[in-house]
């Protein structure tokens, strides 16, 4: 057996010449979702996956084995409902209001611009209908979201550059500049020191008073 412990998510900086010929591996989401799993990829090798607790496998990531082959996962076609707005009944914001109804009930959810994806559920389904949504049963690939703070979900770069901060932080502002015995910049005329000149100062002695 082949062990595996590494991944690449969707092959990020792999050449595509090398992805072309690279072995391929089947996994339906029951499968993808786990670190520790055996599979068989197109050349027949057995595959053992050992990954990081929490990893999530989406198609289009590479495993690469311990030999330095790499295999490419595909997501497995697998029974899953499709979930559409009846253009007679309901409207476009039924597939959001459906998504929070099922986000609060924490299923899996593939989310796509025009329907949703969940694995088979016949309540959610009878659910899903009285809110006059369309549900189909189909035989499709399944990517549901992964979690934004999870370990499972994959981060992403911008083009041009590494990871992105989302957090746009003002800069912090510069610190206040502190004059002292070394500093030895040269000062402008608004910011020239006054001079401080020496004042000569009269003592005089006291008379002893007469009584």
């Amino acid at each position: 057996m082949l062990q595996v412990s590494k991944i690449m998510p969707q092959g990020a900086g792999l050449a595509p010449v090398l992805l072309k010929r690279a072995a391929t591996v089947e996994l339906d989401w029951d499968i993808r979702q786990k670190s520790r799993f055996e599979a068989t990829d197109s050349l027949g090798r057995q595959l053992g996956i050992f990954l990081p607790r929490g990893t999530l496998v989406r198609g289009g990531d590479v495993l690469v084995a311990e030999d330095g082959s790499m295999v490419k996962v595909i997501a497995a076609p697998q029974t899953v409902l499709r979930i559409t707005a009846c253009p007679t009944h309901g409207s476009p914001f039924d597939l959001t209001r459906a998504a929070y109804h099922l986000g609060n009930r924490h299923v899996p959810i593939e989310l796509k611009p025009d329907h949703l994806k969940i694995e088979p559920d016949h309540v959610l389904a009878d659910m899903l209908r009285s809110m006059h949504l369309i549900v189909n049963e189909v035989s499709e690939s399944f990517e549901p979201e992964g979690g934004a703070y999870g370990a499972g979900a994959h981060g992403h770069a911008h083009e041009g550059g590494p990871g992105h901060d989302h957090s746009h932080a003002p800069a912090a502002p510069p610190a206040p500049h502190v004059h002292g015995p070394d500093c030895s910049h040269d000062h402008g005329p608004e910011h020239q020191h006054n001079e401080v000149q020496p004042v000569a100062i009269q003592i005089h002695k006291h008379k002893p008073h007469n009584h």
